[in-house]
This record gives structure tokens, C-alpha cells and sequence, in this order.
């Protein structure tokens, strides 16, 4: 964005990465997404085999949803791979945005998976078939694995996308592998097939529900929208209320990363500008509002800038 300001201004630009409220939360989760991908390999590989013995498309579906969790834990551990990889004179921002597009993947490949089980699931509806009951022991696993893998993330669900993405996977599977469990048991004293087709559509209904989630946040994200729990109207009245600012103008505030936040602003402020105004600016940003990449120009007047105005992009 280029600035032609026939005027002098000066810029705070301060990395507050070591602030209260921010977290690098891919530098911390690479065992979690070993140990989570490992598991659910494992146990995808295992209800396939027993799924397709039994005839049981509840476990068969649940093991097509697991299948895409792994695909998007290695996605995302990709991502947060190539997050930490340093700037270069072409990406100058590094790879922090591969986190972004990893979150926009998996969305639609679970929004895929819920095609297919509810295709099957109907045509199964139609022509119920015999399940054997012992399929309850492979969805009682599901449980565990689930649920523990849940675990592994769950101290980072509320500063990163992928991070509560795969948090969110893995405790709706764990209630999904608990709902086979009840509906084979179900079927093993009352011999309803049709209950073995109906719980794979609460399955689908479950990973729609996830995945329309992850796909909505990261869709707005790509597009440079405000993260989610930054209210921009909050942010520009803090900015207009601070000491000897007039105006604020051209403010903007996207994702860097699942994790990261920046923002640009014009302040104006007749008296100037001092390191000690704009460093302090930049700690409450941090602290309040876990913006953690501000960049602020201070200008005299608002007259001379060309994106004061405020249809200017």
C-alpha cells in the first residue's frame, strides 16, 4: 500500500510477542500432532478392517470422518511447520498464512466427507443389513483414542484456529465413536438395523456442523477479515481516546496467521509523536486486544492524506 504523504510523519512499529494473552501455539503442539496422527492412523486403519467385517456403516463412516482428522492434523502440522520458517525477500511475512490455507482445506474436505456419508447412509436406510454387535468393542476404542487426543490440544483451543480446529475434531469424534457404541448396543437387543444407518447421519450432521465452523472462520480469515474476538469499532475507540489524538483513519486489521494478528492505522496527532507514545500504544494492543503486529502512523493533519476519507481502501 503505497503512501504519498507530502508531509513528516513517523511510524511505531513494535513486535509485542512476549505479551500476556499470545500464543505461538504451533511451536508448542508438534508432539500432539504426532502422537494424534499416529493414533488415529492407527485406529482408522482398525475400523475400516472391522467396519467392513461386520457390515457396520456406522464404524465404516465413523472411519472416513477419523480419516479426514488425519489428513487435517497433518495439515495443520505442515502449516505450523512452515509458519516458523523465517521471512524471505519474496515472502517477506515468512509462510504464517500456510496455518490460514490449511484451515480452508480441511473445512472443505470435511464438508466432502459428509457427502458421502449421507449418501451411503440413505441407500442403507433403504436396504437395512445385519451388523454384528462386537463392532462395539473397535467404537469403544474410538472413545479413548478420541478423547485423549482432545486432551492433547486443549490447553491451545482458544488462540489458534487449527489448534481449536483439531481440539473440536477430536471431542466431537470421541462423542460420535460413543454414539456407535450405543447404537450396536441397541441393535444387539432389539435388532433395529435401522439405527445403524440413522447414527451415521448424526455423524454427518456432526462433522457438517464442525466443518461449516472451521470453513466460515478460515474463509474470513483468507479474505482478511477481523479475526474472530476483535471487535474493530473497540479498537478505533481505543486508538480516538488516546492523549492528543484527533482522528483515526485507514485502520485495518486482518490475520497474519491462524494465531497471529496485525493491524495498520493513521493517528493524528498535532503534537507529534515520541518512542514512548507509540511503544505504550503497542503493549495495550497486545495486552488488550492480542494484536501483536501494530504498525501506526502518526500524521499533523488529516487534510493531506489521501486514505483520511473513509470509502478509501
Amino acid at each position: 500500500m503505497a503512501h504519498d504523504h507530502h508531509h513528516s510523519h513517523s511510524h511505531g512499529h513494535d513486535h509485542s510477542h512476549g505479551h500476556a494473552g499470545h500464543s505461538h501455539a504451533p511451536d508448542n503442539f508438534g508432539a500432539a500432532f504426532a502422537i494424534g496422527a499416529a493414533l488415529n492412523t492407527a485406529f482408522v486403519i482398525a475400523e475400516l478392517i472391522f467396519g467392513y467385517a461386520a457390515n457396520s456403516l456406522a464404524l465404516i463412516s465413523d472411519a472416513v470422518h477419523n480419516l479426514s482428522d488425519v489428513i487435517a492434523l497433518l495439515l495443520a502440522w505442515g502449516a505450523a511447520w512452515l509458519a516458523q520458517k523465517q521471512p524471505t525477500q519474496r515472502h517477506t511475512y515468512g509462510y504464517r498464512r500456510a496455518s490460514i490455507l490449511a484451515a480452508l482445506f480441511n473445512a472443505g474436505l470435511l464438508l466432502v466427507a459428509v457427502g458421502g456419508i449421507v449418501v451411503e447412509a440413505v441407500n442403507r436406510l433403504y436396504s437395512p443389513a445385519p451388523v454384528a454387535g462386537w463392532t462395539v468393542v473397535v467404537a469403544a476404542f474410538g472413545v479413548a483414542i478420541n478423547g485423549f487426543t482432545a486432551l492433547l490440544f486443549m490447553r491451545g483451543r482458544h488462540g489458534d484456529l487449527n489448534i481449536r480446529g483439531a481440539y473440536l475434531h477430536m471431542a466431537a469424534d470421541a462423542g460420535v465413536s460413543l454414539g456407535v457404541v450405543v447404537a450396536a448396543l441397541i441393535i444387539m437387543l432389539t435388532g433395529w438395523l435401522w439405527l445403524d444407518p440413522a447414527i451415521s447421519l448424526v455423524i454427518a450432521a456432526v462433522v457438517f456442523w464442525s466443518g461449516w465452523g472451521l470453513a466460515r472462520d478460515s474463509v474470513s480469515l483468507a479474505l482478511d477479515g477481523v479475526p474472530r474476538g476483535i471487535e474493530l469499532a473497540k479498537v478505533r475507540d481505543y486508538l480516538a481516546g488516546l492523549e492528543g489524538v484527533t482522528e483515526v483513519h485507514d485502520l485495518h486489521i486482518w490475520a497474519m496467521s491462524t494465531n497471529e494478528t496485525a493491524l495498520t492505522a493513521h493517528l493524528v496527532r498535532p503534537g507529534g509523536s515520541e518512542d514512548a507514545f507509540l511503544h505504550g500504544v503497542c503493549e495495550e494492543l497486545s495486552h488488550r486486544f492480542n494484536i501483536h503486529h501494530p504498525t501506526l502512523q502518526i500524521e499533523a493533519a488529516a487534510e493531506v492524506c489521501k486514505l483520511a476519507p473513509a470509502e478509501r481502501v
